[in-house]
């Protein structure tokens, strides 16, 4: 990874009149902002089907994208809607947030309706889309079921015989709830569509895409009902550990996650395939994987089923180099980045050393306690991610607002600010000055954004994953100033001046 910089924008934040961000125009405009600025990376976070909570981080389905991303603008342009049909519906009222029930009601309303108008007319392009990604067929059958039960996690299915995926439960339901099975399918195909073909012009441009990869998965995905045996569960399929991380500094009972345990074992002996499927898919999305949550492969925090807090768990061995060395085997060309914020254990720090991918360092982490730490500047190297902050942080005026005077003091003298440098400048110019070879700042930093412009305060289960740019928030005066400091800190080139025509030129270019 060379001498870059990047910055973080959820596909959800962007500006639409339609409630959420999508693959439309305003992505193409933020890719061409992002362009004239000087970055040569987007990140985004996970694309997947989002489940109760709006997270991103907890999807139905490890391959399958967010519905609520399909432009609907581009739909209109291909005759699956009419301009009327869509300003019919409520997108919610506030451009600055993300109003998910509005937009769920709203957006699977419409999305039917185009699938009525398109699914014969791309048969042919249908079923080589089947073909190309066998995962949808199952994805489909277990969203048309969560439908068929009111939405009851998969757990709940009053039937055990296709609550087990029993082979003749599934044929039942395959034959019994056809029509939705068509339209879960008919909507991945309309979002691989539309993002391919916004990859292609953000690759096209000389930028690339960084995507989250969850390093677990939901229990009630398509995932986990499809495949049981790779994680851990009874004979009944309910879970017999889950996820979480043990108490520490900012959590006396650590934090919970719920999310199934994998069948290290059982994952092991089939040679690992569940895991470089997953790793194929996320490789169609994005030009580079963050491995969330890298602490996991080497070693994992697992809490018994049922317990009230994570205090009652173990750390247990993950699978370490025998996992990472062959997706990097398998994977030559993606670019990975291992999250290995906290305090990592010795082995921690080993397996991150024997991957050779690069970690990550957050500059808010850097003048929170007073003391001498990993996260100041001076104490990186090159094969690093240094962030302002990720999406799980305050944005850096949020940050300054909150922080004890002490530490606002000492990180305006490490950073050198002065009385006519805003701390945020002060903060990007302190990330993008340091060695690491990738730097990253939430478009909100950029910005001047403080309280209430977050994308996610972590142990919180409402108004997360909502905060949107509003319109003509971005302007060329905003890409020129970071263009300039990129280029100050050699992280991209400075512009080439257009060649002057010669007078013959000109001459010969303005005749009549």
């Amino acid at each position: 990874m060379k001498r870059s910089s990047g910055i973080l924008l959820p596909i959800s934040s962007l500006p639409s009149p339609y409630g959420i961000g999508t693959f439309g125009k305003e992505a193409y405009d933020f890719a061409d902002f992002l362009k004239a600025a000087g970055q040569k990376y987007w990140q985004v976070l996970p694309l997947g089907q989002t489940s109760y909570g709006d997270s991103p981080y907890q999807s139905f389905s490890i391959f399958a994208g967010n519905p609520y991303f399909i432009d609907l603008d581009m739909l209109i342009k291909d005759g699956l809607l009419t301009k009327k049909e869509v300003m019919a519906e409520n997108w919610g009222e506030n451009p600055r947030y993300v109003d998910y029930g509005q937009v769920y009601s709203s957006r699977f309303k419409v999305l039917r309706i185009a699938k009525e108008r398109g699914y014969e007319k791309s048969h042919k392009e249908l079923l080589k889309f089947k073909k190309a990604n066998p995962w949808v067929e199952n994805y489909a059958l277990f969203m048309s079921i969560k439908n068929h039960f009111g939405q009851l996690s998969w757990q709940e299915w009053p039937e055990d015989d296709i609550r087990l995926h029993g082979a003749s439960a599934v044929k039942k339901y395959q034959k019994l709830l056809a029509e939705d099975i068509e339209f879960f399918i008919y909507i991945q195909y309309l979002f691989f569509k539309q993002w391919d073909a916004l990859k292609a012009y953000i690759n096209g441009i000389g930028l690339q895409i960084i995507g989250d990869l969850p390093i677990y998965v939901a229990l009630d995905s398509c995932d986990v009902w499809a495949e049981p045996q790779f994680f851990a569960l009874d004979e009944e399929n309910y879970p017999v550990e889950v996820a979480g991380v043990p108490p520490d500094y900012f959590s006396e009972d650590g934090q919970l996650w719920g999310n199934p345990i994998y069948n290290w074992k059982a994952l092991k002996a089939d040679g690992y395939k569940w895991w470089l499927k997953r790793i194929g898919g996320a490789a169609k999305l994005f030009d580079v994987i963050r491995i969330d949550h890298f602490r996991g492969f080497d070693e994992y925090w697992s809490v018994p089923a049922g317990a009230k807090t994570a205090k009652k768990g173990q750390w247990k061995k993950g699978p370490g180099m025998d996992l990472v060395g062959l997706l990097k085997k398998e994977y030559p060309n993606i670019e990975f980045i291992a999250e290995d914020l906290g305090e990592p254990s010795p082995t921690v720090v080993k397996l991150l050393e024997d991957s050779g991918w690069p970690g990550m360092k957050v500059l808010e982490f850097a003048f929170d306690s007073g003391e001498p730490n990993d996260y100041q500047p001076h104490n990186y190297t090159r094969n690093c991610i240094c962030y302002t902050g990720t999406h799980d942080n305050a944005t850096i005026m949020e940050w300054y607002a909150s922080a004890k005077k002490a530490d606002k003091e000492y990180a305006s003298t490490y950073l050198g600010i002065g009385k006519d440098e805003e701390f945020n400048w002060g903060m990007i110019r302190g990330g993008m000055a340091s060695v690491s070879n990738l730097f990253v700042a939430q478009m909100q930093d950029y910005l001047d954004l403080g309280k209430y412009n977050r994308i996610n305060i972590p142990g919180t289960s409402s108004g997360n994953w909502q905060w949107r740019l509003l319109p003509k928030e971005l302007n060329k005066s905003l890409a020129k100033k970071i263009l300039a400091m990129e280029v100050m800190y050699g992280r991209a080139q400075k512009p080439k001046k257009p060649a002057k025509a010669s007078a013959g030129k000109v001459a010969k270019n303005t005749k009549k």
